[in-house]
Order: C-alpha cells, then sequence, then structure tokens
C-alpha cells in the first residue's frame, strides 16, 4: 500500500513540473527579430501623372514591392534586401522617360540605392539588432519616397509650362537655374514667339507695299477769266520780294 502511495505522489510531482514548463515557455517572448514592425508607407505618384511613367515596369515594380515592407519582421527585411537591390539597379540601368533626365533626379535614385546596400550590408552582420535593421528598412522607404516626389514635382512643372504662355524676360525668371528640360521648353517658346512676330511684321510690310501713292488726278486749275474757264498748270506762290520802302 505505502508503494502505491509513493509511487502517486512520484507521478503527481512530474505532473506538476511539467505545467510549470509548459507556463514558462508561453510566458517566454519571441525574438525581436520575428516581431513585425509597422513602418510609413511610400509616398505615391499623384495619380493625374501616371501617364508619365505608365511604361516604366522598372518603377512599378519597386513600389510594389515596398508594399510588404510596410508591415515586415526584421528577418524578413533582411531576407528580401538582395531582392530589392536588384530592382533597384534594374531602374538605375532602365531607359528613363525624357524628362527624368536630370541630375536632381538621378541624385535621388542614386540615395535610394545607397540606402539599400545599406540594408543588404546589415544582412552579413551575425549579431545585428531589431531597431537597426527597423531604421534602415524606414530609410530605404523615406528615399523612394523621395524619388516619387521628385517624379511629381517634374510632371507638375511640365504642365504648368504648358498651360501659360508668357514671356519669361517680362517675370524676371532666371533661366541660368531652370533645369535642362525647362530651358529646352522656355527657349522653343521664345524662339517660337519670335518667329510669330518676324512674320506678322513681313507680312505688315508686304500689305502697306499694295498702296501707291495718289498724284492729282490733273496737274491743271480751273480758272476764271472773262472767256470763261481755263485750264492752267498749277503754279506755287512765290514771296513777294522786298521793296526799297520796306528796306528803308
Amino acid at each position: 500500500m505505502a508503494k502505491y502511495i509513493y509511487f502517486l505522489a512520484c507521478l503527481l510531482f512530474v505532473i506538476s513540473c511539467g505545467d510549470n514548463k509548459e507556463t514558462e515557455k508561453a510566458k517566454k517572448p519571441k525574438p525581436l527579430m520575428g516581431v513585425v514592425q509597422k513602418h510609413k508607407a511610400t509616398e505615391n505618384v499623384n495619380p493625374r501623372y501616371a501617364a508619365a511613367i505608365k511604361d516604366w515596369k522598372e518603377l512599378k515594380a519597386i513600389d510594389s514591392f515596398f508594399v510588404r515592407y510596410r508591415n515586415i519582421t526584421p528577418n524578413e527585411a533582411l531576407s528580401n534586401a538582395v531582392e530589392l537591390k536588384d530592382l533597384i539597379k534594374h531602374l538605375i540601368d532602365s531607359v528613363q522617360p525624357e524628362h527624368f533626365k536630370t541630375p536632381a533626379f538621378n541624385a535621388r535614385v542614386n540615395i535610394l540605392y545607397n540606402e539599400v546596400l545599406r540594408l543588404v550590408d546589415l544582412t552579413e552582420i551575425a549579431a545585428v539588432k531589431p531597431n537597426e535593421v527597423n531604421t534602415q528598412v524606414s530609410k530605404t522607404m523615406l528615399a523612394f519616397s523621395s524619388v516619387n516626389i521628385k517624379i511629381n514635382t517634374v510632371v507638375a512643372k511640365l504642365n504648368f509650362e504648358d498651360e501659360i504662355d508668357i514671356k519669361v524676360d517680362f517675370i524676371g525668371l532666371d533661366t541660368s537655374r531652370l533645369e535642362a528640360v525647362s530651358r529646352k521648353e522656355v527657349y522653343i517658346k521664345r524662339e517660337t514667339s519670335k518667329n510669330t512676330k518676324e512674320n506678322s511684321a513681313g507680312l505688315n510690310k508686304k500689305d502697306k507695299s499694295i498702296f501707291i501713292k495718289k498724284e492729282p488726278l490733273s496737274k491743271f486749275q480751273d480758272v476764271e477769266t472773262k472767256e470763261g474757264k481755263k485750264e492752267t498748270p498749277f503754279q506755287t506762290k512765290k514771296a513777294d520780294k522786298p521793296t526799297a520802302a520796306s528796306d528803308q
């Protein structure tokens, strides 16, 4: 009987220890590298300007890829870093629309590439901290937002220049500070305006040459005489000569 009681006590002790281990395991926090971090969504290209990049597939691929980075763990961010780097490299090597071939736009793309390279470097650090990964992800997404904001700015400026036709000299615009594309647009409009004025001036000159100076219908005038009217040539009236009395 005593043996059964001792066996039952040991069984209860083993069960109790197992329950404690399960409770401790449940309370133990997950590794921070596996905790999902929410990031601010990247800025998008204005839908009104979508036509300017409709054929730019490389840019659209990056935009779609960053959607998964809005809610991502540090481990997942690092595992996708190399693929993201390749997409951005394809963007740099792609054929850009003519309006975006400017130093200002290329600088923003290069900043984006540098940020993703730093993210890739974190994959080689064994003791990397979760907050370091999350911070670099935020910087990379912010760099892509800067690219999209620049696209909106460039397209908005082009649309504004197309809608107005004001002489830049009149408004005091410093064309030396404009980008290459903007200077080209201003030059074309200036030359077009100049040619229009020259053509208008030439047409007015041609029209004036049509008019012929009218001469008098007759170089004779009618003079009343006793015999009647008689035509005599026009004579200019000469000034009276001073008389001797007037000289005195």
